[in-house]
């Protein structure tokens, strides 16, 4: 078979399907390889890299469309490119069926296969060929970086000779792929981050990531349940729309930097930032909305454009976020697509095997065999029974009174019969040892009591710098070495002049590791 990638014709549309290194993948799996003139050039592939690697370079799409067994691109095709396609061809591509039914309808007239990327199934298997995580991964990357780029201040803090500069805030609303891309960005480039999603479960997935959760006091009951099938987040209820503009609202003034990111395919998108949020703003903060294609989340958003309200804040609209790193984007959707092809290529000898009964194939075609295939079935894969909530009991004042006294009368018993055999013990020690060991045990008692009430109230993070200074305190048997070091003995001497050096060793290093331990928990 050959595969080819014609030139995107959608304007500012910098991405190519199929890249010098998936074309060489491509020709693993016995594959031949055609592009159209130029098609990789925006993307920073030229055609000698592509000639280099095997691939075959057409002067123009026309012909390209009548070689080419499969035709690859990025954006969904246009009416002419569908009436390109020919009987048994394969298009493999970003089409949303749901907004593009007369294409579909078309294609299928023309015979054609249609394999929609964006349909591509969200289950384990299929992660590898997910285009639309792709994507989203670096939507939520570039969308810190043209908010960097649009804010008039640093992200992280500084403490310079000229005065202290604040780390900004920004907001990221939803932890989808892309939501999830912009914290771990925004964090990495010193920003306080704050996230909000409807699913509290992502919580501590946010939190790991070093940004805080944006909780919200709401009943259990009346959350949204869980993710819909394709991994979005389901809509939410009106009472609690209401109570997340409220928090929205109420963190409006103290960001500088909100980033919006929900948005499900083939849906409007909800209105989450408000204009009395973005008046509410500081002047020069700045929203980026994700959103934007489906008309935003902020109710400013102007789709493909950048504006700056009466107030100074820059609201950030653009749609082509993936085509702005256009190199990053090519390499990445070129190894969706070429995980594709290694699906529809079993056997790697090239030739192609549409099974529809594989639930990635199935579920990414939209057109096959002169039929319109979407929507697909469910995947299938076993649903595994959710454990039931067990009920909890809560006890009445009276039961937990008596549950208290119950445990204090136990933990008083307890410490009683320590004390009692710990007193026994230490009246037996009394009685059968000289008086110089007991003045040396009530010392070594004090100590251990102290020790144990200081070493209690040190916090956990700092526990092993602890230990280390420790360690080289405990390196007070050097001086019981120094005094015996000008001693008459020549074996002496060298078991003294030998514990000098590993105490020596012990205390320096001890402090060594304490500082370096330290030196972690201290921001530059």
């Amino acid at each position: 078979m050959k595969i080819g990638a014609p030139k995107e014709v959608t304007p500012g549309e910098n991405r190519v399907a199929i890249t010098p290194e998936s074309a060489g993948h491509l020709q693993k799996l016995g594959h031949e390889v055609a592009v159209e003139k130029g098609a990789g050039l925006a993307a920073g592939f030229t055609d000698e890299a592509y000639k280099a690697a095997g691939v075959e370079v057409i002067a123009t799409p026309a012909a390209l469309y009548k070689v080419a067994d499969v035709v690859a691109k990025v954006r969904p095709p246009t009416e002419t490119e569908v009436k390109r396609l020919r009987k048994g061809q394969t298009l493999i591509s970003f089409f949303y069926p749901g907004s593009n039914e007369d294409l579909m309808n078309l294609a299928r007239d023309r015979g054609a296969t249609v394999i929609a990327m964006d349909m591509v199934p969200r289950i384990s298997r299929a992660q590898k060929m997910d285009a639309l995580s792709s994507m989203a991964n670096i939507a939520g990357y570039r969308a810190v970086i043209e908010a960097a780029n649009n804010f008039g201040r640093f992200l992280t803090g500084q403490v310079t000779a000229a005065g202290k500069v604040p780390p900004a805030k920004v907001l990221v609303v939803g932890a989808g792929v892309a939501g999830l891309a912009a914290i771990g960005t925004a964090t990495s480039l010193g920003a306080i981050t704050y996230a909000f999603d409807v699913r509290p479960e992502v919580a501590e997935q946010i939190e790991s990531m070093g940004a805080e959760f944006v909780f919200l006091e709401f009943e259990d009951s009346e959350l949204p349940d869980g993710a819909e099938t394709g991994g979005y987040a389901p809509p939410s209820s009106p009472e609690f729309q209401a109570k997340q503009l409220e928090k929205f609202r109420e963190l409006a003034p103290e960001m500088d930097i909100v980033i919006t990111t929900a948005l499900i395919p083939n849906r409007d998108a909800p209105i989450l930032w408000t204009k009395d949020m973005v008046e509410a703003m500081k002047p020069g903060s700045v929203v980026v909305d994700l959103a934007a294609e489906r008309g935003g989340n902020c109710e400013l958003t102007v789709r493909d454009d950048k504006i700056v309200t009466d107030n100074g804040v820059t609201i950030v609209g653009y749609t082509d976020f993936p085509s702005r790193m256009a190199t990053q984007s090519s390499n990445l959707y070129g190894n969706n697509v070429r995980h594709m092809m290694a699906d529809l290529t079993p056997a790697g000898d090239g030739a192609v095997v549409h099974d529809m009964e594989d639930d990635v194939i199935r579920g990414a075609t939209i057109a096959h065999s002169g039929e319109v295939t979407w929507p697909p079935p469910p995947p299938k894969v076993q649903a595994i029974a959710a454990k039931p909530k067990e009920k909890v009991v809560i006890p009445t004042p009276e039961e937990q009174r008596a549950a208290e006294v119950a445990a204090f009368q136990a933990e008083t018993k307890r410490q009683a019969i320590l004390l009692a055999v710990g007193g026994a013990l230490v009246l037996l020690a009394g009685l059968f040892t000289p008086a110089s060991f007991m003045q040396h045990f009530i010392v070594f008692m004090l100590a251990c009591f102290v020790g144990f009430q200081v070493i209690w109230g040190v916090a956990h993070s700092l526990h092993t710098p602890l230990m280390a200074v420790t360690n080289a305190i405990s390196s007070i048997i050097i001086l019981g070495a120094l005094l015996q070091i000008g001693s008459g003995s020549f074996l002496v001497t060298l078991l003294a002049a030998l514990a000098v050096f590993m105490a020596g060793i012990n205390i320096f290093g001890g402090f060594l590791v304490t500082r370096r331990m330290l030196a972690m928990f201290q921001k530059s």
